[in-house]
């Protein structure tokens, strides 16, 4: 069982230093505020990797690291994330606020907020962020509600996942 355990840290240690990762993956976390009527989320990606497909879909240059190009990079983060990560609590799309980004050890973190969800307890995701550039793309979708936690991966070209709580 330690074995395992060991195997596993290794691979996601690898995948999140600074060589090429074997692991293409962005992780998605959604937490409903209740006192604040919210949902909560952001969203991990690699950082080369996000660069490229947003190099590829904008033709332009892109350089999620340089402080002084941040908010030149605001509008091409929200507007790809947007296009692929789209959420519906009980059944109604939610418009998500962009809050910003910033760099965490080799990944990109992106937030959003859903304002005035009273109550909630279904909640879909729609999630293909990078499929149209890395086919061995996955993700891992977390979502808190009340704190109870749920979570799914969906592999490339699975996009849809559901939470009931």
């Amino acid at each position: 069982m330690a074995s395992i355990f060991y195997k596993w840290l290794i691979i996601f240690s690898a995948a999140f230093s600074g060589f090429h990762h074997p692991v293409f993956v962005s992780v998605t976390e959604i937490n409903y505020n209740a006192a604040g009527k919210t949902l909560e989320i952001s969203c991990k990606i690699f950082t080369d990797d996000f660069e490229q497909t947003l190099r590829q879909q904008n033709k332009t240059k892109v350089d999620l690291l340089n402080p002084a190009l941040k908010n030149a990079m605001n509008p091409l983060v929200n507007k790809y994330i947007q296009k692929h990560l789209q959420i519906a609590a009980d059944d109604k799309k939610c418009t998500l606020q962009f809050l910003g980004f910033e760099q965490q050890e080799e990944g990109i973190i992106s937030y959003f907020q859903v304002n005035d969800i009273t109550a909630v307890k279904k909640i879909t995701v729609t999630n293909n962020i990078l499929y149209d550039t890395k086919p061995q793309q996955m993700q891992i979708i977390h979502v808190m509600v009340k704190g109870e936690r749920k979570s799914t991966r969906l592999n490339n070209p699975d996009e849809t996942g559901g939470f009931e709580f």
